[in-house]
């Protein structure tokens, strides 16, 4: 049972955009950069993420990515699940066939671990996280750096300034 590359750097570019993203979007050049992920491999991960819309993408200079919603509303099992990835303590991966083609004796622990291990991960927010690792950074008289760079269009931002003009 682990959780692979694919949902540790998932959760960890999440992380790294909510910490950094308040602003406007954010380039995965620059998480790559900061986080030591391949910057394919990132846009492979975005791509899913964006098509199960936890991520905005915004083209041209000063685009990037932008977290789709809340951070009270985005869940790490939501990032989890929208990459395809499996937890799964049993051997079996749920089949039932673990013992020689039968159920083994300690199939209903590993398929409870998994429920729980859900479970657990469904209750962590995004937004849980980045309180916490802000807590952390001011602890040790840090601050969460920004991304520097000139501000580009920002999908919640032109949304709510269009509908201004139209009121």
């Amino acid at each position: 049972m682990r959780l692979t590359t694919k949902g540790r750097f998932a959760v960890t570019a999440m992380m790294d955009l909510a910490l950094r993203g308040e602003e406007g979007p954010i380039a995965l050049a620059s998480i790559a950069e900061r986080q030591s992920i391949s910057l394919s491999y990132l846009e492979q991960l975005f791509g899913k993420l964006r098509r199960h819309k936890l991520v905005e993408s915004v083209r041209g200079p000063g685009g990037g990515y932008c977290i789709a919603k809340p951070l009270e509303k985005l869940s790490v099992a939501d990032i989890i699940r929208a990459v395809d990835e499996q937890l799964d303590a049993t051997q079996c991966g749920g089949e039932e066939n673990c013992h020689e083609a039968h159920r083994c004796m300690t199939h209903d622990l590993w398929s409870t671990l998994n429920s729980k291990m859900f479970e657990y991960l469904a209750s962590v927010s995004m937004a849980d996280l980045v309180g916490r690792e802000k807590q952390k950074a001011a602890a040790r008289g840090e601050a969460v750096l920004s991304d520097k760079r000139p501000l580009g269009p920002h999908p919640r931002r032109a949304t709510r300034e269009k509908a201004a003009a139209l009121a």
